[in-house]
């Protein structure tokens, strides 16, 4: 069986072979880095709002301190 010239232009080289795999590492790498770059942004997020949290859960225990203060008083005047 001879191969025509079309067959034969289209028989793939071990160096072409590996340019296609580079290549493929490359736009998978640049994706990867897309997803860690968005995954580091929510962590970041997350570590902001955490933050928030214990910082608005301490306002929240001062406050409520003091209205049980106040209270107190308003009650021992009555």
């Amino acid at each position: 069986m001879t191969m025509t010239i079309e067959q034969f232009n289209k028989i793939v080289t071990k160096d072409d072979l590996k340019e296609a795999i580079r290549e493929s590492e490359e736009r998978l790498s640049q994706k990867i880095d897309k997803v860690l770059t968005a995954v580091d942004g929510i962590a970041r997020k997350h570590q902001d709002f955490d933050e928030e949290l214990t910082s608005n859960q301490a306002a929240h225990d001062r406050l409520q301190s003091e209205i049980i203060k106040i209270k107190e008083r308003i009650e021992s005047k009555a």
